[in-house]
């Protein structure tokens, strides 16, 4: 299965998301992704200070990392419970990529335009005769992120398979 096809069964699956046309998923699927590619292409992050702690893990729950002024927080329970999940699925994935691929999603969360990536998805939430005003489209942030740590980091597996394994979906 293909990232398009992952991001749009992430979008399928927003609650606003949920009866929208196939054609319009997979559009604003294939922009947030080549958004997330276009940020993956662009300068080092210089600065960013990373930490490990325990305590992402809940029963209804699983936070990977958090980026809060200037500092990555790495949960190594969660990252834990990930790296089983990859290995039950025979994915060849180790601990310190997806170490690093978290560290990488919360910088493309701390460097990603949300206004830009609004922009490009050309969502209209309301029309007044001629004034149009954007929407924002849930879900389209964490696909460009998703990827952009697919990218930065070397992950042998993309995050977004990796999310829809956690959800139950594959």
């Amino acid at each position: 299965m293909s990232d398009v096809d992952l991001a749009v069964r992430l979008l399928r699956a927003t609650p606003t998301h949920e009866n929208r046309a196939e054609p319009q998923l997979r559009e604003w699927a294939e922009t947030a992704l080549a958004y997330g590619d276009e940020l993956a292409a662009t300068g080092e992050d210089d600065g960013v200070r990373v930490v490990e702690r325990e305590g992402g893990a809940g029963k209804r729950e699983l936070l990977l990392a958090e980026h809060h002024h200037g500092t990555v927080t790495v949960y190594s329970d969660s990252l834990q419970k990930v790296e089983e999940l990859a290995r039950a699925k025979g994915w060849p994935v180790t601990r310190e990529a997806l170490r690093r691929a978290a560290v990488e999603h919360e910088i493309a969360h701390h460097r990603l335009d949300v206004r830009e990536l609004n922009r490009r998805l050309g969502h209209t939430a309301i029309r007044f005769g001629c004034l149009r005003v954007r929407g924002h489209v849930a879900g389209a942030e964490e696909i460009a992120a998703h990827r952009f740590a697919h990218r930065r980091s070397g992950l042998a597996v993309s995050p977004l398979l990796i999310t829809t394994a956690l959800a139950g979906g594959k």
